[in-house]
């Protein structure tokens, strides 16, 4: 489902295995140390085992457990686990989903053994809020890569991941707060500055008659243009505020040649004089 910023393939990845963990990635998330092989030891049967380890590690991957399959990860992560805890039969996983109340109730003690923390909790939930609407206010990133920083401070504080809609909504949220903050600042140290200027630059919005642009429109072109003409027939350069023609490189223009009403100025560039013509005022 489309989220606002998200595109719909980035609303389907969201908190789910999008490819294959890299070597680099097995290594790190779904390595089994002591504390975990421990708790895993506490179940019967390898089916119950490697299922236990898997959410054990895709929690700590993805930032949240999976609500629909717990069985919907890559073979290698699958693989990876099995060859640590000994399982010859990989196959075996299959079973750990023939009774549904196994998966959440491992998932609950996943969840407080590891001290994940729900979205929903009050001072985790102030925690968060107070990242995100530090983020919007410090850094000039769109609403994407603000979603994305939401997500790491997430994983890496071991509160598990919302829906994605409710994320995107804190994120658009904060955004929102961010840009009006930002709109009073201006407004105040513009109405400091002098008290008439927030009218004027709210003035320079409007298009006059006439026009099809707005003032700010204007002023937002850039002041000079070049017309640039084939090579030893001048060109015309239109700068700040006067019109002048560049020498050609023929006899006629050299500066001890002028033409009949007209000047000849020079320039000055780094390195080397150059020639220009003006007309006579």
């Amino acid at each position: 489902m489309p989220v606002e910023f998200l595109t719909d393939e980035q609303a389907a990845s969201y908190g789910k295995f999008n490819e294959e963990p890299t070597r680099p990635e097995l290594e790190r998330f779904f390595f089994l140390d002591d504390e975990d092989r421990r708790l895993i030891a506490k179940r019967r049967g390898d089916h119950s085992r490697l299922g236990f380890a898997l959410q054990t590690c895709t929690v700590r991957y993805i930032g949240r457990f999976l609500p629909d399959d717990p069985l919907d990860v890559p073979w290698v992560v699958v693989e990876h686990l099995a060859a640590q805890l000994g399982i010859e039969d990989v196959s075996c996983v299959k079973r750990y989903t023939e009774r549904k109340l196994t998966a959440y109730e491992h998932a609950w003690e996943i969840r407080d053994a590891y001290e994940y923390r729900e979205y929903e909790d009050a001072e985790w939930s102030r925690r968060f809020r107070t990242f995100l609407h530090g983020r919007a206010w410090t850094h000039a990133e769109g609403p994407v890569a603000l979603f994305n920083q939401a997500v790491g401070w997430l994983r890496r504080h071991r509160v598990l991941l919302p829906g994605v809609s409710v994320l995107a909504r804190q994120v658009s949220e904060a955004r929102k707060v961010a840009e009006k903050r930002l709109h009073a600042t201006v407004v105040g140290a513009a109405r400091r500055a002098d008290p008439a200027l927030p009218g004027e630059l709210v003035a320079t919005l409007k298009t006059p008659e006439g026009s099809r642009f707005s003032e700010l429109e204007r002023l937002r072109r850039p002041p000079t243009r070049t017309t640039r003409v084939p090579r030893n027939s001048g060109s015309l350069e239109v700068g700040a505020g006067r019109t002048c023609w560049s020498a050609a490189r023929t006899g006629a223009d050299r500066p001890d040649s002028p033409r009949d009403a007209i000047s000849v100025i020079r320039l000055r560039r780094p390195g080397q004089d150059v020639y220009g013509l003006e007309p006579c005022t």
